[in-house]
């Protein structure tokens, strides 16, 4: 393969010649007098992002010998240009030149002669009614007219009219006012109707722009042969999620705990075209993030500007301006530096896994079919059956319930992403949690709700408050608790019971642990300052105690409040 100037030549094999071409916008010359061949794509496959979607469209066309510009109106509005790729193979040596896409230019109906037909129909139309009204208008003022100039009761000659000619004239004014009126308001009605439909043909007369973009691409054929060409580009009106069912089977005296971990894709596309039966792949690569990490920018510490002089009447105005800007300087630039710094049953179908040194692609066995707008569509993407560590943990301080967890080891090749997790246990739905980015390699804890059959109590023995040390010079406060465990199981269980004591953040303020206290297995536990740990295995029906106690003095002369950390 030999390559020109924004261009890819690939020469025939006895069997089929293959082109791979890379897309290019500018720089590369028309080819002149090309023979225009306007075809359709179709989409062949798509790969969803987290933050996006490649699609790749298939062109199949017969080129003639010489220079062919092929020309495609169905790509969507919203793909990215500067990722318009484009390869294929043909069975003819080909030469690619310029491959563009641009909205194509607004087109007037076909049928726009007679649209203009009909508009200049409806306004003769509305023409003649305005005539009409003005009849009737007319009619109605005469009639008027003749009610007032002709007194009611006077004869031609002055003699006095009968009482029925009265009512006949009046009823005859009358019937000559009401059909001017009718008259008027079934023209003006008609006219509303016109005004409605003229504005519907407006509207139809004028140009739509498309709502596709116009895709072509300049080729030179040595000879005539068929080609075809796989389009790909990139749109940002996609993503899917990751979701996951995890199935606790808890297992019994003759079978070991398993956990069923099953992985989905949540698929939403608003790209503005329809993925029809298509071969759909996820991949876990992240578009969006772009491909360097931010710049951090020094971190400068320096003294605040002295504030500005007060004005004085002697110095001049432009002096003054100049002075706020200068002392304004700094802290401006402090503050921008501080912005910078803030950043046999039924089985599912499931992908095959394709992974790589930073990906990994899910492949969606079969044709799938995503219409754009349609909501969520979830697809199973893989299964893995895990032996979990199943522990029975319990924060008895603040609930005396007992919750199920099991812990293990992310052993797939595919790191789990952040998603929402359903959580089943022995087959009963039992709620939702949510899991965080979890390498290869890494632990996952799922808690699969309270464990009835464990029985936590907390109780407080002692509270004491009062002065220590000579001559009362501080002051303390002791606690003891004890927490009673019972295992209700048929099988031995693992217990985890948590609890804090005090943490100083003072020279002066004193934290002991009473020697009453059980002796914790882990303090600090999962680095939280204070959080104290008791991990140990109770047989079936066991009863045991934890005891604790803790005790904080500080001078007397003060006031402590114990609160909460925030973290």
């Amino acid at each position: 393969m030999r390559f020109g100037t924004g261009a890819a030549i690939a020469h025939a094999n006895p069997v089929f010649r293959s082109l791979v071409v890379v897309a290019v916008f500018a720089g590369l010359p028309v080819l002149a007098q090309a023979a225009e061949i306007e075809t359709q794509s179709s989409i062949d496959s798509v790969t969803v992002y987290p933050d996006g979607a490649t699609v790749t469209r298939i062109i199949k066309v017969n080129l003639t010998a010489g220079d062919n510009t092929l020309l495609a109106r169905d790509l969507p509005l919203s793909l990215d240009s500067s990722s318009l790729r484009v390869e294929g193979q043909g069975g003819a040596p080909l030469t690619i030149g310029a491959i563009d896409a641009r909205p194509p230019r607004p087109q007037p109906p076909a049928n726009l002669p007679e649209i203009d037909k009909r508009i200049e129909a409806l306004r003769d139309q509305r023409g003649a009614l305005d005539g009409a009204i003005a009849a009737a208008t007319a009619r109605r003022k005469f009639a008027e007219r003749f009610a007032e100039a002709s007194p009611a009761g006077i004869g031609d000659k002055g003699e006095a009219r009968p009482l029925s000619e009265w009512r006949s004239a009046f009823a005859a004014v009358g019937e000559e006012v009401a059909a001017a009126d009718g008259a008027v308001r079934e023209a003006r009605i008609k006219q509303r109707d016109i005004d409605r439909e003229l504005a519907r043909l407006e509207v139809e007369r004028r140009a739509k722009p498309s709502r596709k973009l116009e895709l072509r691409v300049d080729l030179k054929a040595a000879t005539a042969a068929p080609a075809t060409l796989r389009v790909t580009y990139t749109v940002r009106g996609a993503r899917w999620m990751p979701l996951y069912d995890a199935r606790l089977d808890t297992g019994a005296r003759d079978r070991k705990p398993a956990l069923e971990l099953i992985r989905r894709a949540e698929i939403v596309q608003a790209t503005g075209e329809d993925w029809d039966n298509v071969a759909l792949s996820v991949s876990t690569v992240r578009t969006g993030t772009g491909g360097d990490a931010p710049e951090l920018r020094p971190l400068v510490v320096h003294y605040p500007a002295p504030p500005p002089p007060p004005v004085s009447a002697s110095r001049p105005l432009a002096t003054l301006q100049r002075d706020a800007v200068m002392a304004a300087a700094p802290a401006a630039r402090f503050k921008s530096e501080a912005a910078a710094l803030s950043f046999e049953s039924a089985r599912e179908q499931e992908a095959a896994l394709d992974t790589g040194g930073y990906q990994v692609v899910f492949h969606v066995p079969g044709r799938t079919s995503i219409a754009a707008q349609q909501g969520a569509k979830t697809v199973r993407l893989a299964t893995a059956t895990v032996a979990p560590a199943l522990i029975v943990h319990a924060v008895p301080s603040l609930d005396q319930t007992a919750f199920l967890e099991a812990d293990f080891k992310n052993a797939d090749e595919a790191a789990l992403l952040p998603g929402r997790v359903s959580l089943y246990r022995d087959g009963i739905y039992v709620g939702r949690t949510t899991v965080t980015l979890t390498p290869t390699g890494d632990t996952v804890r799922l808690g699969f709700g309270a464990d009835d059959k464990v029985r936590i109590t907390h109780t407080v023995v002692r509270k004491v408050t009062g002065t220590a040390g000579i001559i009362g010079s501080s002051k303390t406060d002791e606690r003891e608790f004890k927490t009673g465990i019972r295992n209700g199981h048929d099988v031995p269980i693992k217990v985890a019971i948590e609890d804090r004591m005090p943490v100083s953040e003072a020279g002066d303020i004193a934290v002991e642990m009473l020697p009453v206290t059980t002796p914790p297995t882990a303090r600090d536990w999962r680095d939280r300052r204070g959080v104290l740990q008791w991990a140990f295995d109770i047989a079936p029906g066991e009863a045991r105690d934890i005891k604790f106690g803790w005790r904080v003095s500080w001078p007397k002369d003060k006031s402590v409040v114990m609160t909460p950390a925030s973290q």
